[in-house]
């Protein structure tokens, strides 16, 4: 079978350093090449050359082939009716690759008409015979805040393969989802680049994802091609130390058994919460009550480690507001040191802290690296000076393994990874009794993530930080919590230590989550 996409010698140059060193790839029709490596690696800069996207300083030679014609031959007017046509992008982010202020089939249907000469009934029609296909019939007239991670996803693949393209680029596709939406994300790829004989390109961190739907894999460090295969001969074997480094990286140990903690006095307490919504709603009208939270109970013990997994849309990031009050309660109570917290306690807001997915959104980039690791002293009383801020801050940047060096450093200066090491940092410069990790790590590449998950342990047990982790991945789950607590739908379904519920979990929801989740000696097995 003849190639779909051809790499020959592909090479980046951006601001005079190269980035890619002549790239050789090809990918048939109907194939999933998967393409991974270590941040930084050049994954995306790959995917960017292909679609004709990089920016305008970036200098590329060599051939890129569809289907035999060269795209990096083509002006810019013929590349952009091959972008969605020819070749269709799934970005990591489907909020940003969504406009919010249109419908989803409002989106697709002007997919549609970019490129063919449809009117706007035929290209309403064919907008929602592309969302049935991807499971989202009748979704079509929600915007994308009114739709779950997973949904919002499937309307990005809903566009990218509404035309049919011979060529799917997916990058990253399912950092942001839980085990069972990724499943259900990766299986509607698949399936359609099988029946549509397309070619997917994809693209992720992942190793256990991608080994779970590639036929192939490709491996990059430092922009080359160190090693490509089929996937399981690959994985079984590999020829390269980055690509046993890799694999070795994705399979995190589990974490050994400890006494249980003694919850006789906790450190958080969770009593009954309730979070209800109202829509809708008139004079004659009865509005709609959707119960997000649902008499959920919880405990964190004083150092103890406690994960929270769930599902899509089963309430875990209302929970979290909830828990550090930045959203409303219907009923129930939060304590935090055996004291009710609302917020407006100066001197408990000081005691629990918090990581976001996203250090990027999470830092101000106008600020300096210091300048954002002192930035909690505020709630110190009395508040240190700005010399006393400095040395305070530069002593945390020395012992999460950055350096007082980078001290006058913006944030766009560092990597992912770097970054995450910068909220964490700011997040422990108060010596918090509780740090919360909204899924800290899942955006981080497997090497990053081992070395941020091992550095998290250590800081906490130096200062006997308690940690509650919420997060979709259920790996690290297993890695870097004792006791952990399955939300599904508003409720609290299962607890218990973390060994006792992934060795024999009581729920159907907990079962589902654990099977959906891709393992790698498994998949290998």
């Amino acid at each position: 079978m003849s190639a779909r996409l051809q790499l020959q010698d592909l090479r980046v140059t951006l601001a005079g350093e190269p980035r890619l060193h002549g790239l050789d790839m090809s990918l048939a029709p109907g194939e999933v090449l998967g393409l991974v490596g270590e941040s930084g690696s050049g994954k995306s800069l790959t995917a960017l050359a292909i679609a004709g996207l990089l920016p305008g300083q970036a200098t590329t030679t060599g051939r890129v082939l569809l289907d035999g014609e060269d795209l990096l031959a083509l002006p810019e007017a013929a590349m952009d009716a091959r972008r969605g046509a020819a070749i269709g992008l799934v970005f990591q982010e489907p909020m940003q690759a969504l406009n919010p202020l249109m419908t989803l089939g409002a989106q697709v249907a002007e997919a549609l008409r970019l490129h063919r000469p449809l009117s706007r009934h035929e290209a309403a029609r064919e907008a929602e015979a592309a969302l049935t296909r991807v499971g989202l019939a009748g979704l079509g007239g929600r915007h994308p805040h009114e739709l779950s991670g997973g949904q919002r996803q499937r309307g990005v693949i809903a566009i990218a393969m509404a035309l049919r393209p011979r060529l799917l680029i997916a990058d990253e596709p399912t950092t942001a989802l839980d085990a069972a939406a990724q499943a259900q994300v990766l299986a509607l790829l698949r399936e359609l680049v099988r029946e549509q004989g397309s070619a997917l390109l994809l693209i992720s961190h992942d190793l256990p994802l991608v080994a779970s739907v590639a036929d192939r894999i490709a491996v990059l460090r430092h922009g080359r091609l160190v090693e490509q295969g089929p996937a399981r001969a690959l994985l079984q074997s590999p020829q390269q130390p980055e690509t046993a480094a890799l694999i070795a990286d994705s399979a995190l140990p589990a974490r050994p058994p400890v006494p249980a903690p003694d919850l006789s006095a906790p450190l958080l307490a969770a009593t009954g919460l309730v979070r209800e919504v109202r829509h809708g709603g008139g004079l004659l009208v009865r509005p709609v009550v959707k119960r997000l939270l649902d008499g959920v109970s919880l405990q964190v013990a004083p150092g103890e480690r406690v994960g929270l997994v769930g599902a899509s849309g089963s309430g875990k990031s209302t929970l979290l507001r909830a828990l550090l009050a930045l959203e409303p309660l219907q009923a129930g109570e939060v304590q935090l040191q055996g004291r009710r917290f609302t917020g407006a306690e100066r001197e408990l807001r000081r005691q629990m802290q918090i990581v976001f997915q996203d250090p990027a959104a999470s830092l101000d980039p106008r600020w300096r690296a210091w300048e954002l690791v002192a930035e909690p002293l505020a709630l110190r009383d009395p508040v240190p000076d700005r010399a006393l801020q400095r040395r305070l801050a530069c002593d945390w940047l020395d012992r999460v393994g950055l350096g007082a060096a980078v001290a006058d450093r913006f944030p766009h200066q560092f990597s992912g990874g770097q970054r995450q090491r910068l909220a964490i940092a700011r997040a422990l410069i108060l010596e918090p009794a509780l740090l919360v990790l909204d899924e800290a790590v899942s955006a981080l590449d497997v090497s990053v993530r081992g070395q941020v998950l091992a550095l998290i342990d250590t800081l906490c047990r130096e200062h006997g930080t308690a940690l509650l982790f919420v997060t979709h991945d259920l790996g690290v789950v297993r890695a870097a919590t004792d006791r952990l607590y399955v939300l599904d739908a508003g409720r609290i379904i299962e607890s218990g230590p973390t060994a006792e519920v992934f060795a024999q979990p009581r729920q159907a929801a907990t079962r589902a989550l654990l099977a959906a989740t891709p393992d790698l000696a498994t998949l290998l097995g």
